[in-house]
């Protein structure tokens, strides 16, 4: 333990945003909200400004780029199809805004040359359960954190668990991502009072465990007979504290959840600060190994037309599955990879053995002509349960056979907002 706690010292040094950047951050927001204020007063819209996401839980970590949220909390009075252009009149006169399209538009603002503010317009509502949309409940997300975490220890926890989960590529509830979200991480350090307790519980549950903070269920089964089935599929089920009929973590996927539970297990067997710094694929490495092993290596970059962040991050990463079966039906995959940019723009790279071999399924032995037709266009002829097969040579390596694809399904990569694909190596 004694390792370990100046292993995890050392690491909060290291994620924890310096003075100086923090004093930075707060001039900018400051002289933010008071245009905002002064286009509020000007308009005469019945909104309130607040401060939200890890900036005002103090749980913020350093990034190549800061998000400091801020919530327009509009009136009861106002439709919610109508927020957005609301907050677009509210940003009339302020410089680098930017419209992004989400469950509900928000605005992303470029203050400095790190420093980026998300205005996200929400409904100012009396109780969770009348929130239209899921940022509706970030007002009670933060105040809820800001009541109950008090502790030091534990917010500097809460820091070191994003930084952790942020090196092992779990952070974030976006689709492509299917994490923790920065929310959930608050609430999961602070149920077990540490961020050792929490990795230590993690690496061996099995699903599914409900954690329900406040005891607003009765018992497991009361959760599972409440809660939207759709909100039941992650590997832990946590209750959100301030509404109960949410799963906190409903975006975390089985895959993600088992890449964290093996970063734990690695981390609690050796712990070292390696295992909180972000480490790249080294494709070079994979490609050397791969040939030593007569293995065919390919790198693949593919754009979308979709909208940067989460939409174009979700196509992307469908097309990559996509791919990947299709793949699958000729070569035997060893290794494959899927890096999102965050712009419109991803990079796959796949390490496979050609299959040789394979099957191609073919008619009824009673569908008489099309069992003729099967026939003309394919050698190695056999049945099985009144079932045409054929043994097919596989001729390609993979770069033919994606480029053969590529011409193939021009109108599928059309229909999956692929843009481009081009083999890069």
């Amino acid at each position: 333990m004694k390792n370990i706690n100046s292993i995890l010292k050392q690491v909060l040094q290291n994620v924890s945003p310096s003075k100086e950047e923090m004093q930075t951050i707060n001039q900018y927001v400051s002289n933010f909200i008071k245009k905002l204020e002064k286009n509020i007063k000007k308009n005469k819209t019945k909104v309130e400004i607040f401060i939200g996401g890890s900036f005002a839980k103090n749980t913020l970590i350093k990034k190549d780029n800061y998000d400091v949220d801020i919530f327009l909390r509009f009136d009861k009075e106002y439709k919610n199809t109508t927020l957005a252009g609301l907050t677009s009149d509210i940003l009339k006169g302020i410089d680098d805004v930017s419209l992004i399209h989400g469950s509900r538009d928000y605005f992303r603002v470029k203050l400095g040359e790190k420093i980026y503010i998300e205005i996200v317009p929400v409904k100012k509502v009396k109780s969770s359960k009348d929130a239209e949309n899921i940022t509706d409940l970030s007002y009670s997300h933060v105040k809820y954190i800001n009541k109950k975490v008090k502790s030091k220890n534990i917010l500097d926890d809460i820091k070191i668990a994003k930084a952790f989960c942020y090196a092992t590529q779990c952070y974030g509830a976006e689709s492509y991502i299917n994490g923790f979200s920065g929310y959930a991480l608050e609430l999961l350090v602070y149920n077990y009072g540490s961020f050792i307790k929490f990795i230590k519980t993690m690496e061996k549950v099995k699903p599914k465990l409900i954690i329900d903070i406040e005891k607003l269920y009765k018992n497991k089964k009361v959760v599972m007979l409440d809660l939207n089935t759709a909100k039941l599929n992650s590997p832990v089920i946590l209750i959100d504290p301030t509404y109960k009929q949410r799963n906190a973590l409903a975006a975390l996927s089985d895959e993600t959840f088992k890449k964290f539970q093996k970063a734990c297990e690695d981390f609690l067997k050796n712990p070292s600060i390696e295992s909180f710094e972000i480490k790249k694929t080294d494709l070079e490495k994979i490609k050397k190994d791969s040939e030593k092993k007569n293995y065919e290596f390919i790198l693949l970059e593919a754009n979308t037309e979709k909208q940067e962040g989460d939409i174009a991050g979700s196509k992307l990463l469908k097309f990559y599955n996509h791919l990947t079966k299709e793949i699958n039906e000729l070569f035997i995959i060893k290794n494959k990879g899927f890096n999102y940019n965050k712009e419109k723009t991803a990079r796959y790279f796949f390490v496979v053995k050609s299959k040789e071999e394979v099957l191609v399924e073919g008619p009824n032995t009673n569908d008489k002509d099309n069992v003729l037709k099967f026939r003309s266009k394919h050698d190695n002829i056999f049945t099985r349960k009144n079932k045409v097969f054929a043994r097919e040579k596989v001729k390609q390596n993979l770069k033919e056979f994606l480029e053969l694809w590529k011409r193939k399904h021009i109108k599928r990569l059309k229909e999956m907002y692929i843009t481009q694909l081009k083999i890069i190596n």
